[in-house]
């Protein structure tokens, strides 16, 4: 009977441990949704479009100046990764940032996102090229 209460207490430490992780895990999430949230916003496009699957990438396509096709690149094995690389590199300079805030976003993204998205970096373009001033 001893050991069956020990057994108890045991499984109940380890619900009450995955439960914290959980919890911790879920405000993580949260905290990455809404810093894409605002980094979409920054770039004119609808901030809940970040939270919806597949359609955030196609947004995202858009906000660095490739084409919408390329979302089909993102579900080829291996192709994905050097997509997504490419991508970040293309939003880092669409907020005319440096190649070295670059190599931040992919390295350190929940470091570098909400810098970009609560930070002082602005949405100059596509790839980082202004719009052109209108002409009379």
């Amino acid at each position: 009977m001893e050991e069956l209460s020990h057994h108890q207490g045991l499984l109940a430490a380890a619900a009450g441990v995955l439960m914290i992780f959980c919890m911790f895990l879920g405000m993580v999430i949260a905290f990455v949704l809404v810093c894409h949230w605002k980094v979409y916003s920054k770039a004119g496009k609808p901030g809940w479009a970040a939270i919806v699957p597949i359609y955030n990438y196609i947004v995202m396509l858009e906000i660095v100046g490739k084409p919408t096709w390329w979302v089909a690149l993102l579900f080829i094995p291996g192709v994905n990764i050097v997509i997504a690389v490419l991508v970040v590199i293309e939003l880092a300079k669409s907020f005319g940032q440096s190649s070295g805030f670059t190599v931040g976003l992919l390295l350190l993204p929940i470091v570098f996102y909400p810098i970009l998205a609560f930070g002082e970096a602005r949405y100059i373009g596509p790839g980082g090229i202004a719009a052109a001033p209108a002409t009379v």
